[in-house]
């Protein structure tokens, strides 16, 4: 004679249901709002830095600036802040082949952009300067790669702004990519054309750092 289980809930019964009970009709619309929520602060967070007034400006001042001087290159507000990027072409060239030493012509472009980053630092804008260089293999007595060139130029930067334009080196930092960080080159683009413009210097202009609030005095 078989067994009887004991203690079983009726297959019927709610409780044992495939789908198990209904959710609340409250939760439906719980659920939307804060999916709604999540994706409103993703957008005003990506947003932070195109609705912010000192990058909008400070955009406006760089884009006259290259065009001034007739320097080639891009200025966008991402959800990162603003990068400027500064592509070399016809004499504008940035650094001499195997050198990290700035040229005349980018020592007078970076003394153009200055007082832009100045106004930038003063609202506690960090930046920092990426090096780029072309697909030219290099190795010479003080570069053994592409990428030690690109950081010591992206250093070099970054020292002129700070010895000579007198930008705050907590704001400040540097960065080399080499030839790793190339743009597409389209099939039809002459080789030394693109080379050239990838031999570059980037800015990123970051979201305002805060201000640690000082200590006050205590009192006798």
């Amino acid at each position: 004679m078989p067994l009887k289980p004991r203690d079983v809930i009726d297959a019927h019964d709610p409780r044992v249901a495939q789908i198990g009970h209904p959710a609340p009709p409250w939760m439906v619309n719980y659920a939307d709002l804060m999916t709604e929520l999540v994706c409103f602060y993703l957008i005003m967070y990506a947003l932070s830095s195109a609705l912010s007034k000192p990058i909008q400006e400070a955009k406006k001042a760089v884009e006259e600036t290259l065009k001034n001087e007739e320097v080639a290159g891009e200025v966008k507000i991402t959800k990162d802040g603003l990068v400027i990027s500064l592509q070399e072409q016809g004499t504008n060239v940035f650094f001499e082949s195997g050198s990290a030493d700035l040229t005349d012509q980018m020592v007078r472009i970076m003394g153009s952009l200055a007082p832009t980053f100045q106004k930038l630092s003063g609202k506690r804008h960090e930046m920092i300067v990426e090096g780029h260089t072309d697909d030219v293999p290099i190795s010479t007595s003080r570069f053994s790669s592409n990428w030690e060139l690109s950081t010591a130029r992206a250093t070099n930067v970054v020292m002129f702004l700070i010895r000579s334009q007198g930008y705050p080196p907590d704001l400040i930092g540097a960065v080399g990519y080499g030839e790793f960080r190339n743009l597409p080159r389209g099939p039809d683009e002459d080789l030394v054309a693109w080379r050239q413009k990838n031999r570059r210097v980037v800015f990123i202009v970051k979201n305002p750092r805060p201000v640690d609030k000082e200590e006050e005095p205590a009192e006798e």
